[in-house]
């Protein structure tokens, strides 16, 4: 693994100067985990930040009911667990990978020494408070917004607007993602192909030529 140009990939490092990275690259731990392989759980003490190379990552919050609400899909280059390094101790979601990932592993410890270098922290944290503040927005989309909307957002955060998606998961981890139930998901979805505004054919989806326009013209 090409360790430095995975650490430029991750926007939190973005900008960092190549002395910086080359420090981070030094206490940088490789690991390859398995797919339904749980990195940490809600309330456990943190030890590592996580830095997705490949693969997919489900971030998740438990209710006093046991339900499993979604917080986000972390994707190549995505930093997460960072919250660790300021706010608490322990990871505030649960972890688990969705399929087979490459990650490097940043000892909380070895980062907390860095920061101490003042040009370091000030290239770090503006970084950090730009990540806290989308998960901000992305907990009151999933509490507020309809599954409709939701399912569209989801698409464009990730994928942009397109007339094409290829969707390397299931329905079943998309509902989750959206924070919603298959059943609930597989009902949008024939609706939507009763309005003629998409169709979902194994791991594609597409959309209706103009209707991202219609949508931004409405």
């Amino acid at each position: 693994m090409d360790i430095i140009s995975q650490l430029m990939k991750a926007s939190l490092f973005q900008g960092l100067s190549e002395k910086h990275l080359q420090t981070l690259k030094t206490i940088a731990l490789p690991k390859r985990v398995k797919k339904k392989q749980v990195l940490f759980i809600e309330g456990e003490q943190g030890y590592f930040v996580y830095l997705l190379c490949f693969g997919l990552i489900r971030l998740y919050k438990t209710d006093e009911n046991g339900k499993e609400i979604d917080i986000k899909l972390i994707h190549s280059g995505d930093i997460f667990g960072e919250v660790i390094l300021f706010e608490e101790k322990n990871y505030p979601v649960s972890a688990v990978a969705l399929r087979e990932c490459d990650i490097l592993l940043l000892p909380r410890h070895d980062i907390q020494c860095l920061l101490r270098n003042d040009e370091f922290r000030d290239d770090f944290i503006g970084m950090l408070m730009k990540k806290l503040r989308y998960l901000t927005d992305k907990i009151y989309t999933l509490t507020s917004g309809d599954v409709r909307k939701r399912f569209f957002l989801f698409l464009t955060e990730h994928y942009g607007e397109k007339e094409e998606y290829i969707i390397g998961f299931s329905k079943q981890d998309m509902a989750k993602a959206i924070g919603t139930n298959p059943e609930t998901l597989s009902r949008l979805i024939t609706q939507l192909k009763k309005e003629k505004i998409l169709s979902w054919e194994g791991k594609r989806i597409y959309i209706t030529q103009g209707y991202w326009n219609k949508k931004i013209d409405s």
